[in-house]
């Protein structure tokens, strides 16, 4: 990723050179003239969320927004620098923070007779914050098709676009167990790194991710732009909320060197069933089939670099 990022920024300010020995590209307005390489340093606040095995909503898991907790909804921010093509092709380098949660006792109203209800006496609940640094580009279309040759051509001042990367992110899933907080990773609470379980490894708390997702542009001013963006991240971990596959047999935890307070963190931890009885090793915990994800919906304010006063 440090490569990457290297690179990326090689290239940010290879084009901030070539944008000074190429003649201005056309005029913004009366006061203002646009390069065909400009600048975007900005901010962003909005809400993130998840996708995980844990909560969700009655029924069968679903996908998407049909099984989302919006009462898990929290907040975000972040910082921003892109360099723009000609207003049609964009690069992104970008930090965003932010926090995710999920727990099954939202489904505390689901009927006895509802599958969900297997969820809401699992009783477990995680939560996370989310540090990610990502490069993506950005694709204008509006602007790809206007002829810049022709000096009438007006420039509309709102444009939607669409963006694709790849991010480095950092996580560290977190129970609430008499009102503290303990990490999970450490637990292995699905046997992982166990060599009972020769199949399930330990999992990285920090990994690559793919960003995708759109917005809408639109410029307040000759150097203010206002956006709204929607952002998806494509994971390749489940383990998100510590949640994947099926229970253990307990006795591993002992077996594989886990003593103390470490031990008995995992004996409670990785099952903590409420109906009355402990869910059977083998028994269903999650569901490994699909990978976690999380999202976010920020507003982002923008400080156009590039756009040379006309003297």
């Amino acid at each position: 990723m440090k490569k990457l990022a290297l690179a990326l920024v090689t290239v940010l300010l290879f084009l901030g050179y070539s944008n000074k020995v190429v003649a201005q590209y056309y005029f913004y307005n009366d006061s203002y003239y646009d390069n065909p390489v400009i600048y975007e340093l900005g901010g962003s606040t909005g809400v993130m969320n998840c996708l995980t095995d844990i909560g969700g909503k009655a029924g069968i898991g679903k996908k998407f927004v049909k099984d989302l907790n919006y009462g898990k909804t929290s907040s975000n921010f972040g910082a921003y620098l892109s360099v723009i093509y000609k207003n049609a092709i964009g690069f992104r380098l970008e930090a965003c923070f932010g926090k995710i949660s999920g727990d099954d006792a939202i489904l505390s109203s689901v009927p006895e007779t509802d599958i969900a209800r297997t969820r809401f006496n699992r009783n477990l609940n995680f939560q996370t914050n989310i540090t990610e640094f990502s490069a993506t580009t950005e694709i204008y279309p509006l602007f790809l098709f206007i002829n810049w040759e022709d000096k009438d051509a007006e420039p509309p001042r709102y444009s939607p676009y669409l963006l694709g990367g790849i991010g480095y992110f950092s996580f560290n899933p977190q129970t609430l167990y008499n009102n503290k907080l303990i990490d999970l990773q450490p637990l292995s609470t699905e046997g992982q790194g166990f060599k009972e379980y020769p199949d399930r490894k330990p999992y990285q708390l920090k990994q690559i991710n793919f960003p995708v997702g759109g917005g809408l542009k639109y410029e307040l001013s000759s150097l203010v732009n206002l956006r709204a963006e929607f952002v998806y991240r494509i994971l390749n971990t489940d383990y998100l909320d510590d949640v994947s596959t099926n229970y253990i047999d307990p006795t591993a935890f002992a077996a594989n060197g886990f003593t103390g307070t470490k031990l008995s963190n995992a004996l409670i931890l990785n099952n903590r069933v409420i109906n009355g009885q402990r869910a059977l090793p083998g028994n269903k915990r999650g569901s490994p089939t699909q990978k976690d994800s999380y999202f976010t919906f920020n507003i982002k304010v923008g400080l156009a670099l590039g756009k040379e006063r006309i003297r």
